[in-house]
């Protein structure tokens, strides 16, 4: 065997490698770390399918930490700590993507991978959840008044950074614009590849158009932001599977 050959062989696995990481991470995404699992859990509690738990979002840190000391899982996915898994889940599905799709456009999908990795960083920097949960934890055992207080101002000062509900830390709102661009752009890409079909590449178009319908929504009628996300979660729901379920395809024939 020559040394090309040996080193298109190895080429090959590495490929392959990253199909599957990207497809399994894809049905991970899908099935078990969506995102927005904190306004999912807020509607079926209003609807009164779940009977445990806040109706809204806590608003002041001494409620936050009250939750996270009673029910941590909880107050941990009220502050979208299942986002962050998602985003970085959605990292690795980018990057089977780029390796799956880096030849129909290479540029566009290095464009992608560079919003991808910019939105990952920007929301693990504004995501407070852990801090949080350390600060209810303190101060559930402090007896000291002026530590209550300088606890409460931490946890004040941590929820400016990001916050849930109608207000998010601008951490927040650059790391979903940014990953919502990137899905766009590859999803467009998908169009003009056979690997992933028609259906696949409309799926994530769809999905990501109404996300970034967000913030028209959140300029125009604040009231009703939470529209696009929702409108957006089935569409992203079956493109993430449709992902997965060709990623791992393409990782069984290379």
């Amino acid at each position: 065997m020559t040394n090309s050959d040996n080193r298109g062989e190895t080429a090959g696995r590495e490929w392959k490698f990253l199909y599957r990481v990207g497809g399994i991470a894809a049905f991970l995404a899908a099935i078990l770390f969506r995102r927005n699992l904190a306004e999912e859990f807020l509607l079926f509690r209003g609807l009164g399918i779940i009977r445990f738990g806040p109706t809204t979002f806590p608003d002041h840190p001494a409620d936050w930490f009250a939750l996270l000391h009673t029910h941590p899982l909880l107050g941990l996915t009220l502050l979208n700590l299942f986002d962050a898994v998602n985003y970085a889940l959605v990292g690795l599905i980018f990057l089977g993507l780029h390796a799956a799709l880096r030849r129909v456009n290479q540029s566009l999908m290095t464009l992608a991978m560079a919003l991808t990795l910019v939105s990952i960083a920007a929301y693990f920097a504004s995501n407070q959840a852990f801090a949080m949960l350390s600060l209810s934890s303190q101060y559930a055992s402090t007896t000291s008044d002026a530590q209550r207080s300088a606890l409460l101002a931490a946890g004040q000062a941590l929820l400016a950074i990001h916050n849930t509900g109608a207000n998010y830390g601008p951490g927040l709102y650059i790391s979903f614009l940014f990953i919502s661009i990137a899905g766009l752009i590859i999803a467009t890409v998908m169009l003009r590849s056979d690997a992933f079909g028609k259906l696949t590449a409309w799926m994530g178009i769809l999905a990501n158009i109404l996300g970034l319908g967000y913030y028209v929504t959140l300029t125009l009628a604040p009231a009703l932001s939470a529209i696009p996300l929702s409108a957006a979660a089935p569409f992203l729901l079956v493109w993430y599977l449709l992902i997965g379920e060709r990623l791992l395809g393409l990782a069984s024939v290379h």
